[in-house]
C-alpha cells in the first residue's frame, strides 16, 4: 500500500536536507577558502588565488544559483515560516532541548539578515559606503577588500555574531537532521551525537573566527606563536 506523505512533512524534510547539503558543504568550503588567509607570509596571495580559482569554475553563475542561492532562499524563507508559527515553552518546560530549539530559531532569524548583508556586500558590492566592487568581480583584490572592512569594528562585530550564529545553527542542525531522519536512534546515541555536535561546533567556530582575524592580523590568532 502506497504511503502518502503530507506536504508539511515533505517541506520540512527538504528544509533539513537543504541545510546540510548543499548549504552545510558550502559553509565548510567557505571556511576552508577563508583559511587560506592564515599563511602569515603569503596569506593575501593565497586567498586571492583561491577566490580566483572559484570564480574561474565553468558556468559559475549557474552553479551558484542552483547549488547555493535557490537552496539558501528556500531554507531561509521556510525557516522563517517555522519560526513565526513556533510557540516556545522554555519558561514552562526549561529543558535543554527546548532551549536548543528556541536558540535554533533565533539564530535562524539572525542568519536571515546576516547572510543577506554578507551576500549583498562581498558577493555583489551593493552595500552603500562599503565596497565599491565585490570580491567576486575583483579576485585579485579580494584580500584587501575583506581586510579593509574587517578593520572597521562595527563590521567585525557583525561578522563575529554572524559566524557564531552560523556555526550554532549548522552544528545543532546536524543533530536535528540525524535524529529526525532516523540516523541516530536511542537516548544514549542521541546524547553522544549531541556531544559530538558541540565539539564539532566549537572547532568550526574556532576555525571561522581564526580565519576572520587573519585578514587583520597575519597568521590569525596564533600568528605570533607559530
Amino acid at each position: 500500500m502506497a504511503v502518502r506523505l503530507s506536504r508539511t512533512f515533505v517541506l520540512r524534510k527538504l528544509h533539513q536536507l537543504s541545510g546540510i547539503v548543499p548549504l552545510g558543504l558550502f559553509l565548510l568550503e567557505h571556511f576552508y577558502t577563508n583559511s587560506k588567509a592564515l599563511d602569515a607570509k603569503n596569506g593575501m596571495n593565497s586567498f586571492n588565488q583561491a577566490v580566483g580559482d572559484l570564480q574561474s569554475i565553468p558556468y559559475i553563475l549557474f552553479v551558484e544559483i542552483g547549488g547555493i542561492f535557490i537552496p539558501l532562499l528556500y531554507h531561509a524563507i521556510y525557516g522563517m515560516f517555522i519560526t513565526f508559527e513556533a510557540r516556545p515553552n522554555n519558561l514552562a518546560y526549561p529543558y535543554p532541548r527546548n532551549w536548543f530549539y528556541t536558540i535554533q530559531r533565533l539564530t535562524g532569524v539572525i542568519l536571515f539578515f546576516f547572510i543577506l548583508f554578507h551576500v549583498l556586500n562581498f558577493r555583489f558590492g551593493l552595500i552603500p559606503g562599503l565596497n565599491e566592487t565585490s570580491v567576486a568581480h575583483a579576485p585579485d583584490q579580494a584580500f584587501q577588500i575583506v581586510s579593509r572592512e574587517f578593520n572597521m569594528w562595527p563590521i567585525m562585530l557583525i561578522y563575529i555574531v554572524g559566524i557564531t550564529a552560523t556555526v550554532w545553527h549548522f552544528a545543532n542542525g546536524i543533530w536535528l537532521f540525524a535524529v529526525d531522519w532516523g540516523i541516530v536512534i536511542g537516548e544514549r546515541a542521541q546524547r553522544l551525537m549531541g556531544y559530538a555536535c558541540i565539539a564539532f561546533g566549537a572547532f568550526l567556530l574556532a576555525v571561522g573566527i581564526n580565519a576572520m582575524v587573519a585578514f587583520i592580523r597575519p597568521g590569525g590568532l596564533l600568528g605570533g606563536l607559530l
